[in-house]
């Protein structure tokens, strides 16, 4: 039997190519989902969403109803190793039972995680806010 993850992985470059390419008010085509806790001060994605991982469960029922007509979603925490992945699955098996007729989502975390993203892109206000070297340094 081979088992396969309900979501994808997606890098840096392509996320920052969708952020780009879509005006941030088109929520409707994409969402960025960031699910780190604390860490979560000190910069993030322009236009994510913070849904903590230690709030996850009992969140995630809103989450799967407001994101229900989003294209694509894209989780990440601060590495993407334990706590986006995590999340992405959670989400994913939480739309499954409550929206078994809606149309479909692509499910997606982010390579590296908010690390990798803004080691590249930290400079670029189109693509991360309210960043803090003193974070990430």
């Amino acid at each position: 039997m081979s088992f396969s993850l309900p979501y994808k992985y997606i890098t840096a470059e392509q996320l920052a190519e969708l952020i780009k390419s879509k005006p941030a008010s088109s929520l409707k085509e994409f969402a960025v989902v960031d699910v780190r806790d604390s860490d979560f001060v000190g910069g993030n994605i322009v236009s994510a969403i913070n849904y903590p991982s230690d709030t996850f469960h009992a969140t995630v029922d809103e989450l799967v109803k407001k994101l229900q007509d989003v294209h694509k979603v894209i989780f990440h925490c601060a590495l993407s190793q334990a706590r986006g992945p995590k999340a992405a699955r959670i989400y994913a098996e939480t739309r499954s039972h409550a929206l078994p007729e809606s149309t479909a989502q692509e499910i997606f975390v982010l390579r590296e995680g908010f690390s990798g993203f803004q080691s590249k892109y930290r400079h670029d206000p189109e693509l991360i806010e309210k960043f803090n070297k003193y974070y990430h340094d």
